[in-house]
Parts: C-alpha cells; sequence; structure tokens
C-alpha cells in the first residue's frame, strides 16, 4: 500500500521532469516573437484603440501555432534541415532565396532589438541608450562564442520568457482593468486608422520567419519522431502561447492605464511611464524589466536565426558550433548597431516599420513550409492532415491581406 502510494509521486515528478526537458525550441521563438517590436505595438494598440485589437493577437497565435507545428513536423520526419530539404524536392535557387528571405527579415529585427535594449537599460539605470545598445550587442557576441552555445542561449531564454511572464503578468494585474471589457476585445472589430497597427501586430505575433527557424532549433536540440506528441503539449504549445498571452496583457495594461490619465504612447519615455499613473514608480519598473528582457532575449534568437539560415542556405552548414555560423550571427548584430547609431527619427517609428516589413517576405516562408508538409514523400506518416492544411491556407490568406495592407498604407 506505502509502495503504491510513493510510486504515484515518483511517477508524476518522473512525468514533470519529462516535459520540462523537453522545452526548448518551442520557447526560442516565442522569445523571437516578443521583442521590443512587439512591446511597442502592442502598447500602441492598447492606447489608441484600447481592448478592440486584442483579437488580432489570439488569430495571429492559432497561425503561428499551425506553422511552428509544420516545422516541428518537417525537422523530425527528414534527415536533412528545411533549407537542404527544400533545395532537394524544390530547387537550390528556391533554397537560396528562403535562407536569404529569412536572413533580411532578422536584419529588420535586429535594429528593433538594439534600439530596444538600450532604451530598456537606460531606464532603468540611466545613462545614454546608444552605450547600452553597444554594451548588449557585445554581451551577446561574446556568448555567441562561448562553447556549448546552444545550451547556454536556449537555458537563458527559458529564464529570460519566465521573468517576463510574472512582469507582465503583474502589469496587467496593477492596473486593475474591467475583464469583461477585455473579453470583448476578443470579438473582431477593425478600428479607423488603424491599418499599418494591425500589420506591426500580425508581423511581431504570426512570425512565419521564427516558425522557419523552430525546426533547426529542433534539430539542433535532437528531437527525434517517438517524441513529437510529448514535445507539442510541453513546447510548441506553450511557447508560442507564451508570447501571445503576455502581448495581450501589455494591451490590457497600456489601455487601462492611459485610458485613467487620457494620454497615449507617442514616445518611448510614454512607454516607459505608462503603468506609473496607476501603479506608481513600482509600474514603470516592471514595465523597463519587462521591456529590456524582451529585446534582450529577441536579440539573441533573432541573430541567431539569421546567421543560420544564411550559413546554411549558402552550403556553409547549420550547426551553432560552426564559426562561419558563429560569423553571420554577428553580422546581424553588427548591422542593428550600426542602424540604430546612423537612424534618426522617433525609435518608436523605427520599431514599428521594421517589423511591419518582415511581413514582405513572409508568403515565400509560408508557401515553402505548406508545401512541405504536405508531400508525403517528404513526410512520411507526419504529412499534413486536411484541417492542418486548412490553417496553412488561412495563414497564407492572413499573410497576403497585411502585406496588401502594409503596401496601401506605405503608398498612401
Amino acid at each position: 500500500m506505502s509502495d503504491t502510494g510513493d510510486r504515484a509521486p515518483r511517477t508524476r515528478r518522473s512525468r514533470l521532469l519529462g516535459a520540462l526537458a523537453l522545452m526548448g525550441p518551442g520557447f526560442i521563438v516565442g522569445a523571437w516573437q516578443f521583442g521590443p517590436g512587439n512591446l511597442t505595438s502592442a502598447v500602441q494598440a492598447g492606447s489608441l484603440h484600447s481592448y478592440d485589437l486584442i483579437w488580432v493577437i489570439a488569430v495571429s497565435t492559432i497561425l503561428m501555432l499551425g506553422f511552428t507545428d509544420m516545422s516541428v513536423r518537417i525537422a523530425i520526419a527528414s534527415d536533412r534541415s528545411l533549407i537542404q530539404m527544400i533545395k532537394k524536392h524544390l530547387g537550390k535557387i528556391t533554397g537560396l532565396a528562403a535562407g536569404i528571405g529569412v536572413f533580411l527579415i532578422t536584419l529588420m529585427f535586429s535594429v528593433g532589438n538594439a534600439v530596444g535594449s538600450g532604451l530598456g537599460l537606460s531606464f532603468l539605470f540611466g545613462g545614454s541608450p546608444t552605450v547600452w545598445t553597444l554594451v548588449c550587442t557585445a554581451v551577446v557576441a561574446g556568448v555567441v562564442w562561448a562553447p556549448n552555445y546552444y545550451k547556454i542561449f536556449e537555458r537563458g531564454l527559458l529564464a529570460l520568457i519566465a521573468l517576463m511572464s510574472v512582469g507582465f503578468a503583474l502589469s496587467a494585474v496593477l492596473t486593475r482593468p474591467d475583464w469583461v471589457e477585455v473579453a470583448d476585445g476578443f470579438v473582431p472589430s477593425l478600428p479607423a486608422e488603424a491599418g499599418l497597427l494591425v500589420v506591426a501586430l500580425v508581423g511581431t505575433n504570426f512570425s512565419i520567419n521564427a516558425a522557419f527557424y523552430t525546426g533547426y532549433a529542433s534539430r539542433e536540440r535532437g528531437l527525434r519522431a517517438d517524441q513529437y506528441k510529448a514535445t507539442t503539449l510541453a513546447d510548441t504549445i506553450p511557447g508560442i502561447v507564451a508570447p501571445g498571452v503576455m502581448t495581450i496583457l501589455v494591451i490590457v495594461a497600456a489601455a487601462t492605464a492611459l485610458q485613467a490619465t487620457g494620454g497615449t504612447a507617442a514616445t518611448l519615455a510614454d512607454l516607459g511611464k505608462v503603468l506609473e499613473p496607476v501603479a506608481g514608480p513600482i509600474g514603470a519598473t516592471v514595465f523597463a524589466l519587462g521591456f529590456t528582457g524582451a529585446a534582450f532575449s529577441s536579440m539573441i534568437a533573432n541573430a541567431t536565426a539569421g546567421g543560420t539560415l544564411l550559413s546554411d542556405s549558402v552550403g556553409w552548414g547549420n550547426k551553432l558550433d560552426r564559426h562561419r555560423v558563429k560569423a553571420m550571427i554577428c553580422v546581424v548584430l553588427a548591422f542593428g548597431v550600426a542602424v540604430t547609431l546612423i537612424s534618426q527619427g522617433a525609435p518608436i517609428q523605427l520599431i514599428i516599420t521594421a517589423q511591419a516589413l518582415t511581413v514582405i517576405v513572409a508568403p515565400l516562408l509560408g508557401i515553402l513550409l505548406l508545401i512541405m508538409a504536405t508531400r508525403r514523400e517528404v513526410m512520411g506518416i507526419h504529412v499534413n492532415r486536411w484541417w492542418q492544411t486548412v490553417l496553412g491556407l488561412l495563414g497564407l490568406a492572413a499573410i497576403l491581406a497585411t502585406c496588401y495592407r502594409l503596401l496601401t498604407a506605405l503608398l498612401g
């Protein structure tokens, strides 16, 4: 009797440890998604449109789950990387275009990450944002060249996501929103003059380039086909849902706090003080910690993905222990710093525009993921089911719609 009683807790403990051991690739993608552009556009969404755009985050998260799952299944079903599989089945030019496309997207993201990391630390400790940007970039570059980089990379991002989750949950609670009104935000509506902001929200929450990289992280992790179901429950779903929930919490906090003061988040100084009117100085500190964590985690994941995909597409390999891969990662970091140093104008607009522009390359990546995931000769038993293909087609429709809105906004 006693032996049976002891066995049950041990079994539950072993299952919990097994689930924790599978956490990694999905959360890396989540950390990449939840960067300063995501946070900035979420604060503006709450400030300008209250809770009305929460539904955009919910839909984007569902679509993101579908494409991330495709990337994971492609990784476990094949004996080579996604770019190499595309080259084999769809041609070398197509594979090269995909790798360069992701690399170009990461260059755009690197600007927001560099700006955001410096601003976040300047909020916390004072001093020049530019100096803090240089410090953050130097730290990340140093970690990239460390032995066992992937383990440091993965564990560090898991810790940052845990801290950010607590911070933004606390931020939302401190503002004391009307949760019934928050629930109404899940009902689709499109406020006037929200076009480019919706594109930015979709571009940062439904990130095809991040989904594309998930397979690489899964292969780096050594994920096996027999672990697919377990890793879906322990890693893919929570890793993608987490940034969606955090984004919604930021919208809620910004909407509630700024409704109380009648203001808007027009500058990054406003963002740093978004919670202060209702939560006191601790609100601004919580926001700054979250903003810094988002920028720093996204900086690491974004540069890693961009360097890996470019290196793989040109035939230099895709493992993080290769020096050429590390060098390409540093190229992404250097680009972000360079643009930050020479750019002029409002940082918020710089971040939002950079994130929105990433939607232009996304259709190609989405089409390639969907094509590969529906090929039985590639996928075997992991080939798309009908509902997964339908979800993928809906995702492509959303990508094309946001591309159209972006182009009309920029031209009009």
